[in-house]
């Protein structure tokens, strides 16, 4: 076990960009060094639309996450998401020479590298190729063919594609800000690798990752990944419900929705009323909470209606034992659990990134918000047992920083203001 290495994992979120730093420790859990956050304004729906904004969110949140580590960066895992991603099923096959031999772990490998070969549609690139089951000749629905016998193998995978422009821009984004990408991947697998136990994963499990712009959907099934898909809205759509429906501003329905949002109006008490300032001199406006939450509620109970269409389009309706996981920021709504539960008729809880955790900044990334960024940091720790890349590139280590003082070429770095520095609920 590589004890040394540190892995980054960058989460360019529609909201905010968040940086974390990580190692794994003696036990094979995650030693949190260093978490950088600042406010994105370059993205919209998980995409890139303003290359220096987006490069200046960047700098800002790996200079904090540096400065905490007190490492300097220079790899790190992306995360992707975004209303492009498609997924496709297809069936590969590899004849084998010797049928007395046994089937390794490079002919699986081979088999698997044939699918980065299927011809996918113009604009588009393989992002991650996802084993389902295997066959070995007569025998069928095999988890691992290493070690059996036959002539012919073949294998069905799950092949996740996105828009080569958006990942175009993700890189350069990243090499602006003076980096360079270990490796991409799709953001709500990353996720899952935070919030997800190994138990829930077996007995089947959804998770819904609701961040600013989108709502990522994965599930899980004997420890496979069995469906994905992207629901194009999430918290900042929420937000621009609230701006219309109480008369707001943009920046005060933000504020709305983080300090005092639910997603579950009649758990409230009717007489909670919300006082903020008015405009240029004018009155201060009063909202009944109940009121605030009935808006949320409306909109999440659309999305939640979405997720339950894909849940019953893969097929699992009535398999998720383990039921349905929400994470991001959108998780921090108040009783959005009971919501899903209510809309769904399935068990739900909120998903905290905690389930690798050792010690160091435990408490600041255990939040929902922090979901893709640690889940990229433990991708990358745990690759090896992470059977749905691409080919990564070669693990390189990141760079001990000197102590301040001892002459190395400091980055002046500073705690960052605004809503991301508000202890309320986050909406990634």
């Amino acid at each position: 076990m590589d004890t040394e290495r540190i892995v980054v994992g960058l989460d360019i979120g529609t909201t905010k960009v968040v940086a974390i730093v990580g190692r794994l420790n003696g036990y094979g859990n995650v030693d949190v060094l260093g978490l950088g956050k600042a406010e994105s304004e370059g993205v919209t729906r998980g995409v890139i639309d303003n290359i220096d904004k987006t490069v200046a969110a960047i700098q800002a949140a790996i200079h904090e996450a540096e400065r905490q580590a007190n490492v300097e960066i220079n790899l790190v895992h992306v995360g992707i998401a975004g209303e492009h991603i498609r997924t496709l099923k297809h069936k590969g096959i590899i004849t084998l020479s010797n049928p007395d031999q046994e089937i390794t772990l490079a002919d699986v490998e081979r088999l698997r590298a044939d699918m980065f070969k299927v011809a996918v549609p113009p604009g588009t690139e393989i992002l991650h190729v996802i084993p389902q089951d295997y066959s070995v000749d007569s025998h069928h629905d095999v988890k691992d063919p290493v070690g059996m016998s036959g002539v012919r193998l073949e294998g069905n995978f799950q092949i996740i594609t996105c828009q080569s422009l958006s990942a175009r821009n993700i890189y350069k984004c990243v090499r602006k800000a003076g980096l360079e990408v270990e490796e991409l991947v799709l953001q709500p697998l990353a996720s899952a690798h935070a919030v997800l136990s190994d138990e829930e994963k077996e007995a089947g499990v959804c998770l819904v990752d609701i961040g600013g712009g989108t709502t990522d959907l994965v599930i899980f099934e004997n420890n496979i990944i069995r469906h994905t898909a992207v629901i194009p809205f999430g918290g900042s759509i929420i937000t621009e419900d609230i701006k219309q429906g109480c008369s707001v501003m943009r920046k005060q329905a933000e504020y709305l929705k983080r300090t005092f949002g639910a997603a579950l109006a009649q758990a409230l008490t009717e007489d909670e009323i919300i006082t903020i300032s008015g405009l240029s001199g004018r009155p201060p406006k009063e909202i009944m909470r109940r009121t605030l939450a009935g808006i949320i509620q409306a909109r999440m109970e659309e999305i939640l209606d979405l997720v339950v269409r894909e849940i019953v389009a893969a097929g699992f309706q009535h398999r998720l034992v383990g039921g349905i996981v929400v994470t991001g920021g959108g998780a921090e709504l108040v009783h959005l659990a009971d919501l899903v539960s209510y809309v769904t008729g399935i068990d739900c809880r909120v998903g905290y990134p905690t389930e690798h955790l050792a010690k160091g900044m435990v408490e600041e990334v255990s939040h929902p918000f922090c979901a893709t960024g640690m889940g990229l940091v433990v991708y990358g720790l745990k690759a090896e047992e992470v059977n749905v890349s691409g080919g990564s590139r070669e693990p390189q280590p990141q760079r001990t920083k000197e102590p301040v003082g001892a002459g190395f070429l400091g980055k002046i770095k500073t705690w960052f203001e605004g809503s991301l520095a508000n202890s309320g609920p986050t909406l990634d």
